[in-house]
């Protein structure tokens, strides 16, 4: 399901490992009720569509960001655990897909500056390697200064509009744990008075020797970081790891109100095997908010992991392997 939402797994690194072992391609569809819509995806293994992946909505090409469009969902994975400590990448990829769900136009304005980026960063190599010069960054420098400026702006829009519900949902998890908030970390921070497209352009200027013996871009949104704060404290390092499941839990239920207030549509939950990383009082409040959507998926091995309550309203069913290489997976429903 999150292949259809996303247009990729948030756990195979590539298509390929997708298709069942043996067979030559594997699709996955999903129908929607409200917009009305069938998402297909279609990964292919063999013969002339070998290593592409083939995204329709409603029988019309699409990439992927425009699944969510039609098929809104939030995922909660084991490996989101590691939002508060890990990666800055981690929290990157984050911010940049709920301001994507929030936005068709951050998803066009991060586009830009993903292809500004690779440009610059080409151009800073040839250079390194004085097969080009340094006025030819001109023309890249104003094209990503632009797209840096339209992601900053949607990420702190972003921000500012999941503070609320951010505090709501941690103070209903952890009522004694503090106020939790978000804060952006950005490699460029602007002077007084000074716009952040202003400030970056500076630390351009700053870094400009650097970058060219680097042959790469060392500033700019691809290089900044969310943080954690915990009564104005940053989390990271600090955290506890009951403290650190809270404030991971209070993010998603938050986007599940942010993208809920969008349009008056629950989106989807999606919740994979994630219950056993949370003690009995964080699986209640999940549980709870689970209860109150028209739908959601929940993924486990072991059945015991899952919260009663939560058993009790769901039906159960388990995965099979097909009998033949060509025969898809089946979902049986499982009476036990």
């Amino acid at each position: 399901m999150a292949l259809c939402a996303r247009g990729r797994s948030h756990r195979a690194a590539a298509d390929a490992e997708l298709i069942r072992w043996g067979a030559s391609f594997a699709r996955v569809e999903a129908r929607v009720e409200g917009p009305d819509a069938t998402v297909e995806v279609v990964l292919a293994r063999e013969g002339p569509a070998a290593g592409r992946k083939r995204l329709r909505v409603n029988g019309v090409a699409r990439r992927p960001a425009v699944l969510g469009t039609a098929l809104r969902a939030v995922l909660f994975a084991p490996e989101e655990m590691l939002l508060v400590i890990g990666s800055p990448g981690l929290r990157r990829d984050t911010l940049d897909r709920l301001a994507s769900d929030r936005s068709p136009a951050y998803v066009r304005a991060l586009a830009t500056y993903e292809r500004a980026l690779r440009q610059r960063n080409g151009l800073l190599k040839a250079i390194r390697e004085e097969t080009a010069t340094r006025a030819e960054l001109r023309f890249w420098d104003a094209a990503f200064l632009d797209a840096a400026a339209e992601v900053l702006e949607g990420r702190a829009d972003l921000l500012t509009a999941i503070s609320a519900p951010l505090a709501a949902a941690h103070r209903e998890i952890a009522p004694d744990e503090g106020a939790l908030t978000l804060a952006y970390v950005t490699n460029a921070p602007a002077r007084p008075g000074e716009q952040p497209r202003d400030a970056l352009a500076r630390r351009l200027a700053e870094t400009s020797e650097k970058e060219v013996w680097n042959g790469a871009t060392l500033v700019g949104p691809h290089r900044d970081d969310m943080a954690f704060l915990l009564d104005g404290r940053e989390m990271q390092g600090t955290a506890s790891r009951g403290q650190q499941r809270s404030a991971i839990l209070a993010l998603k239920l938050a986007e599940l109100d942010l993208l809920e207030r969008q349009d008056g549509r629950p989106p989807l939950l999606l919740l994979d095997d994630v219950f056993s990383e949370l003690d009995p009082a964080r699986r209640g409040h999940l549980v709870r908010r689970i209860s109150e959507l028209p739908q959601a998926f929940v993924t486990t091995t072991t059945l015991a992991d899952l919260d009663p309550e939560l058993r009790a309203h769901g039906t159960p069913w388990r995965v099979e392997p097909g009998e033949g290489p060509d025969d898809g997976a089946r979902l049986v429903e499982d009476a036990g």
